[in-house]
């Protein structure tokens, strides 16, 4: 089994070195509050540790990604994502079994062809703890383990 980490953007692309950027596109955070879903692979790792200060992840369970793709699920088109939806493109019935499935590597948001893989979230209620720090530090940035969950629901 997998993990799968959630990756937030969290600084914006201002004086950010040319390698640091492309290392941001890569990973499809190209704008601030902008997350994705992704498998815990070293070629991943590596590209955490490079964009470490414009960024904070951590690990996400089915109950955090179905949080995700039921409030912040999109469709290619701009339609939000549905059961109905599921249903039509998936052999899964529900937003919930589907991130389950996601979360135990038995899919993976890519198998659904219509769904976009950036969540555009909302800044978080309360705003960031301080985008200059580690989270170690009290700040915002780099890894933070199971505590993005808290993160990502202030801000769905």
């Amino acid at each position: 089994m997998s993990i799968k980490i959630a990756v937030v953007r969290v600084r914006g692309s201002v004086k950010v070195p040319q390698q640091i950027c492309d290392a941001l596109k890569i990973l499809r955070l190209t704008q601030v509050n902008h997350a994705i879903i992704i498998g815990d692979d070293p070629t991943y790792r590596g590209m955490l540790r490079k964009v470490k200060d414009y960024v904070t992840w951590g690990e996400v369970d089915a109950q955090t990604i179905a949080m995700l793709l039921k409030e912040r699920g999109e469709l290619v088109g701009g339609a939000s994502l549905t059961d109905d939806e599921i249903k039509k493109c998936t052999k899964f019935t529900s937003i919930e079994e589907f991130a389950k499935a996601v979360a135990n590597s038995k899919a993976n948001l890519k198998d659904f062809p219509s769904l976009k893989l950036v969540f555009r979230l909302k800044p978080p209620r309360g705003g960031y703890e301080g985008i200059k720090r580690t989270f170690k530090e009290g700040g915002a940035l780099g890894y933070r383990g199971k505590e993005i969950s808290k993160l990502l629901e202030r801000m769905s």
